[in-house]
């Protein structure tokens, strides 16, 4: 039981989007066993099936004049950013098939989407960063906790606030047929000022942060490292063995009529 793993580096959303969809079809097809893409967005803003537009807070003009594209997708969630330094995966894989966990037919899309934040969550514990679930906040997220605050000079009081979480992965699936496609977004070394642009899926009391901001530096992420690390997790989580594909022709050209 394996699952093909391939990465597809840095190309554009419409692009990612274009290979996502052969190799959804290929996998409805029973023609390729279950896949995980791994690759970087340049600047884009994508809104799931339960966005709002008011969570863009960049006009379309502004987002143009900078190169910045925004795609309308069928994905689960709200608004979210991808670029570059920030590791997606698209996990592309049968819910019907042997899952660790699944209690009836098919693996339930919320258990699937608790599996990738398990992945994730141990993702990040590889460069010591200490990461959660949120009940009703999809996603991986920072402890909080802990108090920061300053004195008012001259008057002794001290005006303290509570450290709240911060979001280090975002996920958003589709399923189709069984199917999934679309997936998660890990910032790794990402630039956090872009989030600025967007209400990041509609949670307006959470910031977000990056692996880079939140490891030591003994642990210091790369893309490649954070790559590598992503992989290895999703194949312990969902207990397949990661087979490496060279080449979406490769991938494609791969039969497969096992399980």
């Amino acid at each position: 039981m394996y699952i093909h793993l391939l990465h597809l580096g840095r190309l554009g959303y419409a692009d990612g989007l274009a290979i996502q969809a052969r190799v959804v079809a290929a996998r409805k097809a029973g023609l390729i066993g279950d896949t995980l893409l791994l690759l970087e967005h340049p600047p884009v803003i994508t809104l799931g099936r339960n966005s709002s537009r008011a969570n863009v807070l960049a006009s379309d003009e502004w987002l143009a004049a900078r190169g910045v594209e925004l795609h309308e997708i069928n994905r689960g969630g709200d608004v979210t950013y991808h670029g570059p330094g920030q590791l997606v995966g698209y996990p592309i894989v049968d819910l019907r098939g042997e899952w660790p966990g699944k209690k009836g037919p098919f693996l339930g899309p919320v258990d699937f989407v608790r599996m990738l934040e398990e992945a994730l969550i141990r993702t990040c514990a590889d460069f010591g960063v200490m990461a959660k679930r949120i009940p009703k906040c999809t996603g991986v997220w920072t402890f909080g906790g802990g108090e920061t605050g300053n004195s008012e000079q001259g008057t002794g009081n001290r005006n303290t606030e509570r450290i709240r979480e911060r979001k280090l992965a975002a996920i958003g699936v589709h399923v189709s047929q069984g199917v999934t496609s679309h997936g998660f977004a890990l910032n790794v070394t990402t630039d956090l000022r872009a989030f600025e642009w967007i209400v990041p899926c509609g949670i307006t009391d959470r910031g977000v942060t990056s692996l880079e901001l939140e490891a030591d530096r003994a642990t210091e992420p790369t893309m490649e490292r954070a790559s590598n690390s992503a992989a290895r997790n999703f194949g312990r989580v969902f207990g397949r063995q990661m087979l490496w594909c060279e080449s979406l022709e490769q991938l494609l050209a791969t039969a497969d009529d096992r399980p």
